[in-house]
């Protein structure tokens, strides 16, 4: 084989032995494909991307003897589609008769529109199917996927290890004889965030012409070039212990510090059930706001620094251990609030102004002696505050507002 193979298809795991980081799941997949699936017809595979869900299929279904149907989500659009390429073959028997599993990937990239029809005809072929079926997501808990979810057993593959991706990568730079450092290979690690397709396919770039992993290449490859989403650096924050990874986090969002802390503040209570945790994840955002305060008031932007640390490193470590349920973190709804409630202030303001000019007082003045009264006038007879509203110079949005 060549040097222009993909290493990620070079070295992809042929035994679930190989599988790094996933002992728990690969042997639930494992059992499942090798079962009587009396109690659950399916199985979903979730986790984050490069995690090792796919290839664990694969080695399963390797170890079992079995051949792998893969179908990608995107090959169907509704349930005629589904029964036509899903259907026939979970029907037909295996070439040499040998058993095979059904691998539908990336389901939770069907839409809820579109594939109408869809999720209904994958949760009954998979009923009725004399083969296992397992689907591959990253975020499972759409309401669309809620009765397929029901009826299949739902195995969790979690956020890797910076170690586990730096032994992965010793072996093949062992393989392919190429010379590198310890901490070299770990830096590489660590800057994925967990995704080991990622750090393999960058070390095939940085060591291509050449059998050395240089720490010169290694600083001056950018970061990945896609930006990461809020969800996905929360993610590598709340799903993890290692500070290391975490630190790295907030790095590659377009999200200020108010922004995120906002988001923090939403998701770390669905993810931290116990006090002690909710309390410490909450200490460190505490003294990130208190950074940030000084920042304002001081000028000093090398406190930010320490508000990234508190934000991320510190609030993954606050946490005695990762918790295994899967949380489907949502957008804050503070700012939403907060809108809302300048938005109300600034009509308020508005209609304080036009009193304060009628009657020569300031609008300050005008807010907290005239516009409660105004308030009450409107509410007991409408009449006489239309006449007000029409001295004042009141439009039709300030009306509404005081008839509230």
């Amino acid at each position: 084989m060549g040097d222009s193979e993909p290493w990620t298809r070079k070295y992809q795991p042929k035994k679930i032995g190989d599988i790094a980081g996933q002992d728990a799941a690969v042997k639930q997949i494992l059992g499942f494909a090798s079962g009587s699936r009396k109690q659950k017809k399916a199985a979903i595979v979730y986790g984050p991307v490069g995690s090792g869900k796919t290839i664990s299929v694969y080695a399963a279904a390797n170890e079992l003897g079995f051949e792998v149907i893969e179908v990608n989500a995107s090959d169907f659009r509704n349930q005629d589609q589904i029964n036509s390429v899903i259907g026939a073959a979970s029907k037909q028997r295996s070439l040499f008769s040998k058993g095979k599993i059904i691998l539908v990937d990336e389901i939770d990239g069907l839409s809820g529109t579109k594939d109408r029809g869809g999720i209904p005809a994958l949760t009954k072929l998979a009923e009725e199917s004399a083969f296992p079926i397992v689907c591959t997501a990253v975020d499972p808990f759409d309401q669309k996927l809620s009765s397929l979810r029901k009826k299949s057993l739902m195995i969790d593959f979690q956020m890797l290890d910076y170690k586990d991706i730096s032994n992965v990568l010793q072996k093949i730079c062992e393989s392919e004889n190429i010379r590198f450092k310890e901490d070299d290979l770990k830096a590489l690690a660590r800057r994925v965030g967990g995704d080991m397709r990622a750090a393999i396919n960058d070390l095939q770039i940085l060591t291509s012409g050449k059998k050395e992993l240089v720490k010169e290449d290694l600083d001056g490859m950018s970061q990945r070039e896609q930006t990461e989403s809020i969800l996905n650096a929360l993610m590598k924050v709340l799903k993890t212990t290692d500070p290391k990874i975490a630190v790295e986090a907030f790095n590659n969002i377009q999200e200020d510090f108010d922004k995120v802390m906002l988001w923090l503040d939403e998701n770390v209570p669905k993810e931290y059930e116990k006090p002690a945790d909710l309390a410490r994840a909450y200490d460190y955002m505490s003294k990130a706001d208190i950074m940030s305060r000084r920042i304002r008031r001081w000028q000093h932007w090398r406190f930010m620094v320490y508000i990234n640390a508190y934000l991320s490193a510190g609030v993954a470590v606050s946490k005695d251990e990762k918790y295994k349920k899967f949380v489907q973190y949502g957008p804050t709804k503070r700012l939403l609030k907060i809108w809302m409630a300048n938005n109300k202030y600034n009509k308020r303001k508005a209609i304080a102004e036009k009193i304060g000019e009628k009657t020569h007082t300031s609008a300050r003045r005008a807010l907290h002696d005239t516009l409660p009264y105004l308030q009450v006038i409107f509410q007991k007879d409408i009449d006489y505050g239309m006449e007000l509203a029409d001295k004042l110079g009141l439009d039709k949005e300030e009306v509404e507002w005081l008839c509230k």
